[in-house]
């Protein structure tokens, strides 16, 4: 089923549909006027040229008039980009000589160009959001921060239209101050070329003779001046910058890492891959929390919970359901063998083999180029590197909660010993935070048989997702036995008096009172900032390092990387950025901005919860308009034998087009069918070409092509299939 979605109407969005027709008509109306009244004809070398002597005679007898007028004109024509601005500026100083006609000129230029630039932005620029949506975000930044000097060149070299720039600028957040101070200033010259030429108007036989290739360069010349500024600019505030730190004069290596995560671990293997001499420092464990703490270890715990919650629902598999025998010790031992099992992928010897020198300690920067590193013996070394990228993770986050200190708390970090050494078979615990590592393990403990309750701040779970995926979760952590609390406030923590934690909780105004053995806080995590030197450097911080497009920090030399860097806190994405980061570093000045167009994401509770580009909230947050196309995972063959039917396929498209805005994906292997999304929308494949791609039958895979098969039924051109209709009656002699 296909549905149009609009963005929501009142307030001043509401007008500004009318705002936009008014504003057409009036452009319509002008233009109208002007080729109906034949002006255009006016507006041409020969006419300007006959009528001369009138012109200079009536400025003679109305200065003021004649000039105001001729300004009127000047914007009327600019700003409704019609042409005839090149003669008018020939007028200017045919009639008022080189230097009032160059001041009239450049005013009439400027306000006239602002005008246009301003009718774009009412009459383009929301149909052109709507249009391309995410795909201009690089653009509005890159305009955001070169769009004075990117201007200033267009203005300054006269070979790019008048008319095509300001319209171009018109799609563009730049405010129209300083688009109308930059465009004064850089038509100035190619005005004066022109009005000069103006005062010669009787000797002027074509207007293709006053730009020569000769004044073209010069103006060429001229417009990389901006640029120009800029870089010497930038290469001063860099002097200042790096002055206080002696710079050496030979490098120990072309690189250092710091931390041994994914982040870390694939810059340095990219580095040694290109044959760089590069160091890799690790505090604590290779791998770093996806594989000790994080997603390794959590997946292992899944993989049995979901056995586990098979068996107890063994009767959909026309099975005898029973109570699985859970003994929580052996599950937590399978755990640390999978960790164990993957452990070498990440291993000193491994990245040793491959050329990388691994150093374990703590990281200090002494300047932009020297690193310290304390081994656990206390010995110190310091090693000079060309780049230096941070990759040193995050940490959980424990929440300022009145009498939290006198508890025990857990986080996805302590979860795993702390359960191995609990006396209790089945600990009970209380978790804070509705989040995807909140949500994955209240409900794998409860498959388990732990008693849990999931305390949620925001009214539903997963908030970044839709609310129907929210509340679909509720229903099925709730079926495994999580007793789940959203919309509530924690008001209290402290001490059990069986000897474990209570939590008192406000819930739609009511006071609860909840008590479990342990308490797991899964509310979020933030960046590890400190012990590296940062604040001695200066860099700026806040939950993450502060980057540049480029995950540069303050000092170009030093990149951030992963959960460090942020925005966003997953494996895949660190080692994305981890590309980037190592050839950046490596191969300054070249550089690259990383592509964040595509970021693929995926909560890994039973059913899992996965998606690519928006939903429908962020969508329309955003003002993004766009068709839903659902597909229900109890009508895929697949699903119904494998007793999957719980879920959907969800996908949202441009009105009355193909292209993919957004996928979110509610269903057993989500995270894998999601991928084949993710590849479509990375190389602007619409859903036509998933329709068109065979897929085996039968599996999960097929939601992929028929979520794609009812966007089509709901796009079939209906008048094209009547005339056929009409056809293959006619072939039956009807």
């Amino acid at each position: 089923m296909t549905s149009p979605q609009d963005p929501p109407a009142g307030g001043a969005r509401a007008g500004v549909p009318l705002r936009r027709l008014l504003v057409l008509a009036l452009l319509l109306a002008g233009v109208g006027l002007f080729f109906g009244q034949g002006w255009q004809q006016r507006l041409d070398l020969a006419a300007l040229q006959a009528s001369r002597e009138q012109l200079l005679a009536w400025r003679q007898g109305s200065p003021l008039v004649s000039a105001a007028a001729f300004v009127a004109v000047y914007v009327l024509v600019t700003g409704l980009s019609l042409p005839g601005a090149t003669v008018l500026t020939l007028a200017g100083g045919a009639i008022f000589g080189l230097l009032q006609g160059t001041v009239l000129v450049s005013i009439g230029s400027t306000l006239g160009a602002t005008a246009a630039c301003l009718l774009a932005r009412t009459l383009l620029r929301e149909p052109v959001r709507r249009r391309f949506g995410q795909r201009l975000g690089p653009i509005e930044a890159g305009v955001r921060r070169d769009g004075v000097p990117y201007l200033l060149s267009l203005r300054l070299v006269p070979v790019v239209p008048f008319v095509l720039v300001n319209l171009l600028m018109g799609l563009t957040p730049m405010p129209l101050l300083p688009f109308a101070l930059v465009s004064q200033l850089g038509m100035l010259p190619a005005t004066l070329v022109y009005v000069n030429a103006g005062t010669q108007l009787g000797q002027l036989t074509s207007l293709s003779g006053l730009l020569s290739p000769a004044l073209l360069a010069s103006f060429a010349l001229l417009g990389l001046l901006p640029w120009i500024v800029k870089l010497l600019l930038a290469r001063w505030r860099l002097w200042r910058l790096y002055r206080p730190w002696p710079r050496p004069r030979h490098f120990d290596r072309n690189l250092i890492v710091i931390g041994a995560g994914a982040a870390g671990l694939v810059t340095a293997y990219i580095a040694a891959t290109v044959r760089a001499k590069v160091t890799l420092v690790e505090r604590h464990r290779m791998g770093g929390d996806c594989l000790n703490t994080g997603c390794v270890p959590s997946k292992a715990l899944i993989s049995s919970a979901r056995l586990a919650a098979r068996l107890r629902h063994a009767d959909r598999y026309g099975l005898t359901p029973q109570e699985p025998r859970v003994e929580l010790q052996r599950v937590l031992e399978r755990v640390r063998q999978k960790v164990a099992a993957v452990a070498p992928h990440d291993s000193v010897e491994r990245y040793a083999a491959l050329g990388v020198d691994v150093r374990l300690g703590q990281a200090r920067l002494l300047s932009p180029w020297a690193v310290a590193i304390t081994a656990a013996d206390g010995t110190e070394t310091v090693l000079t590197a060309r780049a230096i990228v941070l990759a040193t993770g995050a940490a959980p986050v424990i929440p300022e909660l009145p009498g939290i200190d006198s508890v025990r708390v857990l986080t996805s970090e302590t979860l795993w010993d702390a359960l191995a050494e609990h006396p209790s078979p089945r600990p009970g615990l209380v978790v804070l935070g509705g989040g995807p590592i909140g949500c994955e393990l209240a409900q794998a403990l409860a498959q388990l048989g732990l008693p849990v309750t999931l305390l949620q701040r925001n009214d539903r779970l997963l908030p970044r997702e839709d609310p129907e995926v929210g509340a679909l979760l509720r229903e099925v952590l709730e079926r495994d036995g999580v007793r789940v609390h959203t919309g509530c406030r924690v008001e209290r923590v402290g001490p059990a008096a069986s000897g474990g934690v209570q939590v008192e909780v406000l819930v739609g105004g009511a006071t609860l009172l909840v008590e479990a053995d342990e308490l797991l806080c899964a509310v979020g995590r933030q960046a590890r900032l400190e012990g590296h030197g940062l604040e001695a450097l200066g860099i700026p911080t806040g939950r993450t390092i502060d980057t540049d497009a480029y995950l540069q920090t303050l000092y170009p030399n030093i990149h951030a990387a992963g959960d460090a860097a942020g925005p966003w806190q997953f494996t895949h994405t660190a080692a994305h950025q981890a590309w980037y980061a190592a050839v950046n570093g490596l191969f300054d000045p070249v550089r690259f901005a990383v592509d964040g167009r595509v970021i693929p994401r995926t909560t890994f509770t039973d059913p899992e919860v996965a998606r690519v580009g928006l939903n429908e909230t962020e969508a329309i947050a955003r003002g993004v308009a766009f068709e839903v196309t659902r597909f229900p995972l109890a009508e895929l063959d697949r699903a119904i034998v494998e007793s999957a039917e719980t879920g959907f396929v969800k996908v949202l498209t441009v009105p009355g087009k193909d292209r993919i805005l957004g996928v979110t994906i509610v269903a057993e292997q989500a995270g894998e069918l999601l991928a084949e999304f993710v590849l479509a929308m990375r190389w602007n494949l619409g859903l036509g070409k998933v329709l068109g791609t065979m897929h085996a039958y039968p599996t999960l895979a097929e939601a992929n092509k028929y979520v794609a098969g009812s966007w089509k039924r709901a796009h079939a051109p209906q008048r094209t299939l009547a005339l056929l209709e009409r056809f293959h009656t006619w072939r039956r002699g009807g």
